[in-house]
């Protein structure tokens, strides 16, 4: 029985800027924008996540066990700074995030 990876762009923290590219083991499986989800079943055993927009990526290193359901969430997040320079130039640095659920 695989396991089931999702991963979720729908917090009200997300800056609701930029695209999230979420790649699995090297592999692109999405293409994120906010409101957004993909679920993917996947083999048992160690995974990488890799969530990147453009601007800043994080990774996660986990193990499915077989059954799982493994949930992570992705947002971008922008200081009161970026938020200033979006507004102004209409571009900025926004870092994004990766927690599991």
């Amino acid at each position: 029985m695989p396991s089931t990876l999702t991963v979720d762009r729908n917090s009200t923290e997300d800056a609701q800027q930029r695209e999230i590219i979420v790649k699995l083991d090297g592999e692109q499986i999405a293409q994120l924008a906010y409101g957004q989800s993909i679920t993917k079943e996947i083999p048992a055993g160690p995974h990488t996540l890799l969530v990147d927009n453009t601007w800043n990526k994080k990774s996660v290193v986990f193990s499915a066990v077989e059954g799982d359901s493994i949930r992570f969430l992705a947002k971008n997040t922008s200081s009161r700074f970026s938020e200033f320079l979006l507004m102004i130039f209409g571009a900025a640095p926004i870092r994004v995030s990766l927690d599991r659920q």
